[in-house]
């Protein structure tokens, strides 16, 4: 065998020797043409990399093409750079941050003299589309921090990030023409390759996001594999915007903002209705699984943050005041009140589980450009439980947890993914414990037959959890509930029971949320269902409209015996045409319309058009309220008319 020669093994387990310094294009070019043509990134021993690079050492090898996962994160990083060119073109004296992929796309930050607008994102496509054609080859150079710092003289920001890089990592620089950028790659092999981006708008952002530098200007942008993946993207765009919350919130009169109140959410009447019913839903679960409600200060000592943790981890995003000379924190969760509580009296290991729960209003500071409606708020309601338990009823009540968490999507009918999150960085306590209550959630999932990811070092700092990631009726995924165990709490506020033996013994902590924050559930359901909620949870139920001021008595009867049945009801007696207040009653999103005429009137019936539902349907006034009543309380998803 050559020491000249390097054994390269195929993902179908085939190996094949090629002199030293092969690249990916020549192994894909002795495979067949097409395979080269379609080739846009690869990867050598499980790293993904430029199909140019030579290869040294057997390795295995994948070669990937703009449908996969790794090749079309290639495309959007390069777009990234060859927005960067194309600017640079347009604006000599531009500067450049960062030009990182994100969800669909890439963004980049730029300072420049000139102050972008909209119509300039045209301009730069254009030149992009420019360079495009231009075809040229992208090409990875190795440099010394010397040669780095020659060719970036002109641009303190890529200095920064140049200063930035460890001094045991190579530098190393991209070209495409006349362009070069300070990158560790890889990329596609030529410009042609990318084919399909758009630019999609322009912010402000903070060099490295720190609200102390200077600002920059971002511009976003997408990038897809093929046309039709793009033209799908915008139809997405298309439908999320119909769907928006905040949009479907002010035509349905659910919730407000106000310059008096930044990011806390005021509900209206139609709005507080939904929130009821949610609480009451889980409120009524909860209760059949013998969890008991309590309810917790909204204020505490700073000291009670410090014992916790919360001040050390968490302090940048507390409120503070002063109270009689003293320090207190606006909670932002709700565990240290449930922890005080628990200590407020002995506890027996017969006693135990003990399930509290609280529909806990919390405060946690967010920056002002991170508030999006209902979505991310400064105040929300979080529907948190703290579950007291032997280390024996670990695995029994993290189960009862997930049970109860699956009962509650089901009704909405959301599908959902498990993660796994283990032991952050900035983990509270001993390695040992960590290791056994990892161990414990990886059972259950296992024992329940859940499929789910590890998510390394996503865990809280006072525990590993388990998080559930809904997906909505457009396919967005949203984490939602959570399971958390800790072993931490009970340690920092000397929680005890007296077990078999007459011992004091530390209980363990589950800590769960099923909507997590019932504002930002709120706000996925409003776009998951479109504004048209099921029947249980519609604000208005039903909308009756009589045919003439002759019905007007009838229209009160049934109106009124349907409220004495619990059901939402509203009389439309405009001085209007029929079918303005039907269309109204629809734009509405009204589960039911019921029009009331001479007919209904002499047999005593109701003549019903359910929403999106095209016909109508005449039946006994007795009927329609007996489907009522099975439809909500089954909380049905669909209508029976």
């Amino acid at each position: 065998m050559s020491n000249q020669e390097v054994t390269i093994q195929f993902p179908n387990g085939e190996q094949k020797r090629f002199a030293k310094g092969v690249t990916l294009t020549e192994i894909a070019k002795s495979i067949s043409p097409s395979l080269a043509k379609k080739s846009i990134v690869g990867s050598v021993n499980t790293t993904t990399t430029d199909l140019t690079r030579p290869i040294l050492v057997d390795a295995e090898i994948s070669l990937y093409d703009v449908a996969s996962k790794e090749g079309l994160e290639v495309i959007r990083h390069s777009t990234a750079h060859l927005l960067a060119q194309a600017v640079k073109r347009l604006y000599p004296d531009a500067k450049f941050g960062v030009g990182p992929v994100i969800e669909n796309g890439f963004y980049y930050d730029i300072e420049m003299t000139h102050t972008l607008v909209p119509e300039d994102l045209d301009v730069i496509e254009r030149e992009m589309k420019k360079i495009v054609s231009e075809n040229f080859q992208v090409v990875r150079k190795e440099v010394t921090r010397e040669e780095a710092s020659q060719m970036f003289e002109h641009d303190y920001l890529k200095l920064e990030l140049l200063e930035a890089i460890p001094a045991e990592e190579l530098v190393t620089i991209y070209e495409q023409g006349e362009f070069i950028d300070l990158c560790r790659g890889p990329h596609v092999p030529s410009t042609n390759k990318l084919q399909q981006f758009k630019l999609m708008n322009i912010s402000g952002a903070y060099w490295r996001g720190d609200s102390n530098n200077q600002m920059l200007q971002r511009i976003y942008g997408v990038a897809f594999a093929t046309k039709e993946d793009m033209d799908e993207y915008f139809v997405f765009l298309e439908e999320a915007e119909k769907r928006n919350h905040r949009k479907l919130g002010k035509e349905l009169e659910l919730f407000m903002f106000s310059e008096e109140a930044p990011g806390m959410p005021f509900y209206l009447a139609n709005g507080q209705i939904i929130r009821n019913e949610l609480e009451n839903f889980l409120r009524g679960l909860q209760t059949s699984y013998d969890y008991k409600e309590v309810r917790t200060p909204l204020m505490m000592n700073q000291r009670l943050w410090e014992q916790s943790g919360h001040w050390q981890h968490y302090k940048e995003n507390m409120y503070f005041t002063q109270v009689d000379e003293q320090k207190f924190a606006l909670k932002p969760m709700n565990c240290p009140g449930h922890m005080l509580i628990y200590k407020n009296d002995l506890h027996s290991y017969r006693d135990l589980p003990i399930r509290m729960t609280e529909f806990g209003q919390v405060h946690r500071h967010e920056f002002s450009g991170a508030l999006n409606g209902l979505l991310r708020v400064r105040t929300f309601c979080q529907d948190d439980a703290h579950i007291f338990v032997t280390p024996e009823q670990i695995e029994d009540e993290i189960t009862l947890a997930l049970q109860i968490i699956d009962r509650v999507y089901k009704v909405f009918g959301f599908e959902y993914e498990i993660e796994l999150s283990t032991r952050p960085d900035d983990y509270m306590g001993e390695l040992s414990l960590w290791d056994k209550a990892e161990q414990a959630l990886e059972n259950v999932l296992n024992r329940l037959n859940f499929p789910y990811k590890i998510n390394v070092g996503d865990g809280a700092f006072y525990g590993p959890k388990i998080d559930i990631h809904i997906q909505d009726a457009i396919k967005r995924s949203h984490q939602c509930a959570t399971v958390q165990l800790d072993f931490q709490l009970p340690e920092k506020f000397d929680l005890t029971y007296v077990n078999e033996d007459n011992e004091k013994v530390r209980p363990v902590v589950i800590h769960r949320a099923v909507f997590g924050s019932i504002d930002r559930f709120l706000g996925i359901l409003i776009e998951h269902f479109g504004g048209a909620f099921p029947l249980w949870l519609a604000p208005k139920q039903v909308q009756i409209i009589g045919v003439s001021d002759v019905q007007t008595a009838y229209v009160q009867k049934v109106a009124s015996e349907l409220r004495q049945a619990n059901i939402r009801v509203a009389i439309d007696g405009r001085n209007e045409k029929l079918g303005r207040k039907i269309r109204d009653a629809q734009l509405q999103k009204v589960p039911y319309i019921v029009v009331l005429g001479d007919q209904e009137l002499e047999n005593g019936t109701v003549t019903v058009r359910a929403y999106k539902q095209v016909g109508l349907k005449t039946m006994s006034f007795e009927e329609f309220a007996q489907q009522l009543q099975r439809e909500i309380e089954g909380k049905q998803m669909t209508r029976d008319v």
